[in-house]
């Protein structure tokens, strides 16, 4: 050991600074926004969440919900500060088990200052104890907690988080998740991935469900209610766990008759996208008065009015084949969602190719013609529709006229290989438009930026001659309506997202 003679000022100097921790001097507040143009609040900067534990306790008689969600991040920045986006009401949280502060900001934010600051790269654990009422609360004007006659769901796109768990809420940043939900006797807990078990003691019962694989925040559901359970298991194997409200009503029959047909469309998807990616597969009907539809990941939310006019098959393929298309592989940022609803819009074009009730390049051509060019359809450009029109349905349609248009252009044979290797380049992470046109360029050999820009980034309706390259459409002449249109088109109201 060697000491050093160290003078009285120079010693008090250093007490300081070992007072301090060594992030300190560098730590800055995390941006209240992840980076989304469309969406600048949404999200949150300085750290990224591996897990979300959310213990829950739910009220169906008043919406009242309490709960303890337990985060685990890593900071990505000195972080003197970080938000999380959440509506209700907070009581305490702590930061690796010291008490910390918070305050609220902004439409939704929660502002969470640590005892001390977070160090770049450390692992931090975030514990929020809060309760409320979510169908009180608004953020923009809107509610993305829908109240039932026997419960409460949270389901919504591009956000619904904020009503029920604290989080960062942005495809960006995905997690895994336990959600462990206490309901009174008679009422049940849907949420997403497996039912890990239940259990039940004076006049309550907990529903424990897990989520293995990575989830986007908006992915993630919770439905409570009295609903009818059914469970199977895919011919490949995957346990299978639908849902139906005992209120449904004249849709009950409908929504059964679509939605039990989950397995055997998953099993049929996975020859054009490979292997289902999750453990666990489902669908859920609570007696909700909204009109869309949403790909909660491994248990689409389908409304009743879904099945107002009798069975749907075609909306359970669309929100299925975003397992693959928007769940396996989530967009990089908002303005990248035709790679989630211009392939599952295409999914549905492939299952009425299945049903012999008209092909993919039929389909194209009707809905070239439907629209003349001076139509506002065109104006919407699916690569980057902005925020105002990013469920617009030239989202869906034109975006899968970009499919079929990809298609012709490179064949068959490498169209298919696109299709299935797509997910399994990107599993479990997240990509843009650009990242999708680099790897159809790798796969087929094909330059295809004018492709791209034609259908998907100009303003306009592509000229015949561009339309005759692609195959699109003879526009001399009207085509007939192909057989399966109306049932495709009945499931235009899954654009109606809630705003």
């Amino acid at each position: 050991m060697h000491r050093r003679i160290i003078a009285p000022g120079a010693l008090a100097a250093a007490s300081v600074l070992l007072a301090i921790p060594a992030s300190a001097a560098s730590a800055s507040p995390g941006a209240p926004g992840i980076g989304d143009p469309y969406y600048p609040a949404y999200g949150n900067g300085g750290y990224d969440v591996s897990h979300y534990d959310l213990r829950l306790k739910y009220q169906p008689s008043t919406d009242e919900l309490e709960g303890t969600a337990t985060i685990l991040a890593k900071t990505t920045q000195d972080l003197s500060r970080f938000d999380l986006d959440f509506l209700l009401d907070v009581s305490e949280v702590r930061v690796n088990g010291a008490v910390a502060a918070f305050t609220t900001s902004g439409e939704h934010e929660l502002e969470i200052t640590p005892k001390t600051p977070l160090a770049k790269g450390a692992t931090v654990t975030v514990v929020v104890r809060y309760s409320g009422i979510p169908s009180s609360k608004q953020a923009y004007g809107f509610t993305s907690w829908h109240r039932t006659a026997d419960g409460g769901v949270g389901a919504n796109e591009p956000e619904a988080a904020w009503w029920w768990f604290p989080s960062n809420d942005h495809p960006l940043d995905k997690a895994t998740y336990d959600v462990s939900v206490l309901v009174p006797d008679g009422s049940q807990a849907i949420s997403n991935g497996t039912l890990q078990s239940t259990s039940s003691r004076l006049g309550w019962t907990r529903y424990n469900w897990r989520s293995n694989k990575p989830q986007a925040t908006y992915l993630a559901t919770l439905a409570v209610g009295k609903f009818d359970i059914t469970t199977g298991t895919t011919e490949s194997g995957i346990p299978v766990v639908n849902a139906y409200s005992k209120d449904l009503g004249d849709n009950a029959g409908a929504a059964r008759a679509s939605i039990e047909r989950t397995g055997e469309i998953a099993d049929w998807l996975s020859g054009y996208f490979g292997p289902y990616p999750f453990d666990g597969l489902g669908g859920y009907v609570p007696n909700t008065n909204t009109g869309y539809a949403l790909e909660t990941q491994t248990r689409p939310f389908y409304s009743p009015r879904q099945f107002a006019s009798g069975s749907n098959v075609s909306v359970v393929v669309h929100e299925l084949a975003h397992q693959w298309y928007g769940d396996y592989v989530s967009v990089a940022g908002w303005k990248d969602i035709w790679l989630n609803e211009g392939f599952a819009r295409y999914a549905q074009w492939l299952w009425s190719e299945h049903e012999d009730e008209g092909t993919a390049q039929e389909l194209a051509d009707y809905v070239y013609a439907s629209h003349p060019a001076d139509d506002a359809f065109w104006t919407v450009r699916p690569g980057d529709p902005g925020a105002a029109n990013q469920f617009d349905i030239a989202v869906y349609d034109r975006g899968a006229l970009a499919v079929q248009a990809l298609r012709n252009e490179i064949g068959d044979d490498a169209f298919f290989a696109v299709l299935k290797g797509w997910p399994q380049k990107h599993a479990y992470g997240n990509a843009s438009v650009v990242d999708f046109q680099k790897y159809a360029e790798q796969i087929s050999g094909r330059q295809l930026g004018a492709l791209f820009d034609t259908w998907l980034f100009q303003p306009a309706k592509p000229a015949a001659p561009a339309a005759r390259t692609a195959s699109i459409a003879k526009v001399s002449a009207a085509p007939a309506q192909p057989r399966s249109w109306k049932k495709i088109a009945a499931t235009n109201d899954v654009h109606g997202h809630g705003q």
